[in-house]
């Protein structure tokens, strides 16, 4: 599989590795699949009894047969993937596909985790190094942190929004040390977002630092997203009478474009669901066809608060290949701050159980669809993208108590933050960057 740039098309395609070490490509795109391979056969060869690291092995050799054979591809998995997802039924026709079980307990641990695995593999056989910057709304950057924290060829720079992540959140972010280094940005995750995106255009930095990306818009964090979708079709399609649904709650996309993508390769799906919170851009787009990216609104769903959703961009490469148009494959629910809470505890009420603000949107939007389709047969699967205890204070406001915080949680806790205040301005971004690294990272071109 080789890659073009979401922005040109009639560009030289590059590989795997070039494309993660770039992140970006050289006029601004998102690196994208050159081709669609076929893959229904192999998709529907999995089944009840393949693990998670069983999908993901057979799709990373199927993807990428001359840089990894069947040895080498399940190895990488392996070593991608100590941790696994889990299904759990919420109700008649609704089940949890359960994102929350690695080490920064968010789904964006199965990108990151896979991310760091093939990036050092790339960086020793180039013998270069590299500096990560990857903005967050709050779960990216913990994920990122953890998995590349440690490893000697790599920097990592995480920029947040100050005061709009959860506390929680926050000391994820800021705690490590060593090689990960937090930026507290004073303005909104788009200001983030944009800032990361001018330093990969900025002709200075580029010329002194090898800048690349461990946000969703770097296809190396978006290619195993997909393998999770394919392997909860494998151990349900047994069960499937009719129709199968995916509900995604979604912020920057990247989640909702990676199943896409397992859809487009053969995986058997009727639609998707894109549950927002009050960020609205993308089912407002699906509903009228007017994309109109605007200022981020602060929600209980921090993750979510994206006004310009980066993956946006490579939805529209995907479709416009096709026959067929976005809305009629992906449609979009839009959920309040009242109804998270109400969901949220819902769910609580009936399971005892209870789930982020995040996988409330989806929830919510999943029981929506049920009730607009009585006696149909279709099973929705809702991605639950983090462990609720991330979020104590808005489950307290939900629930009116605190869930139980994972021990690999609870103790960052009582660490100290560490983090630098910077403008939301390229300028500041820029500063930081010549001064803690201008002159450590040796000039190696990616490609070789």
């Amino acid at each position: 599989m080789k890659f073009i740039s979401t922005r040109n098309k009639n560009a030289k395609p590059v590989d795997f590795g070039e494309a993660v070490l770039r992140g970006l490509a050289p006029d601004g795109g998102l690196y994208h699949p050159a081709e669609e391979p076929d893959l229904r056969a192999l998709i529907r060869s999995f089944g009840s009894e393949s693990s998670f690291v069983d999908v993901a092995g057979a799709m990373i050799q199927a993807l990428f047969p001359q840089q990894y054979d069947a040895k080498a591809a399940r190895t990488l998995a392996l070593k991608a993937f100590p941790f696994e997802p889990r299904l759990s039924r919420l109700q008649p026709g609704v089940v949890i596909l359960e994102l929350f079980h690695g080490p920064s307990c968010a789904f964006k641990d199965f990108g990151a985790s896979f991310l760091a695995a093939v990036m050092e593999e790339q960086l020793v056989q180039r013998k270069a190094r590299a500096v990560i910057l990857t903005a967050t709304s709050g779960d990216t950057g913990s994920a990122v942190a953890h998995a590349f924290h440690g490893r000697d060829n790599i920097d990592v720079v995480i920029l947040y929004p100050s005061g709009r992540v959860s506390p929680l959140q926050e000391q994820q972010l800021t705690t490590l040390g060593g090689n990960v280094t937090a930026l507290e940005v004073q303005g909104s995750f788009d200001d983030c977002q944009r800032m990361v995106k001018e330093a990969f255009v900025d002709p200075e930095l580029q010329k002194t630092l090898q800048l690349t990306s461990a946000n969703s818009i770097n296809v190396g964090r978006l290619i195993p997203q997909s393998f999770y979708y394919l392997w909860a079709f494998s151990q349900l399609k047994e069960q499937l009478q009719d129709e199968l649904v995916f509900c995604v709650p979604s912020g920057n996309f990247g989640n909702l474009t990676a199943g896409v993508l397992a859809w487009r390769w053969g995986m058997p799906v009727s639609d998707f669901i894109a549950a927002t919170n009050a960020n609205d851009v993308i089912p407002e787009y699906l509903k009228t066809g007017v994309y109109s990216p605007r200022p981020s609104i602060a929600t209980p769903a921090n993750a979510m608060d994206v006004g310009n959703p980066s993956n946006f961009e490579r939805l529209q490469s995907i479709f416009s290949e096709g026959a067929l148009d976005i809305s009629s494959v992906v449609s979009g629910v839009v959920v309040d701050d009242e109804t998270i809470y109400r969901t949220m505890k819902s769910v609580y009420t009936d399971t005892g159980e209870f789930i982020c603000p995040h996988t409330a949107t989806g929830v919510y939007a999943a029981r929506r669809r049920l009730a607009a389709e009585p006696g149909a047969d279709v099973t929705i699967v809702t991605l639950a993208t983090a462990h609720p205890g991330k979020f104590v204070e808005v489950c307290r406001h939900a629930v009116g108590h605190e869930p139980e915080i994972p021990e690999r949680l609870a103790r960052l806790l009582a660490l100290e933050k560490r983090s630098i205040l910077v403008d939301n301005t390229l300028n500041g971004l820029r500063a930081v960057l010549m001064e803690r690294f201008g002159g450590k990272i040796p000039e190696v071109p990616w490609a070789q």
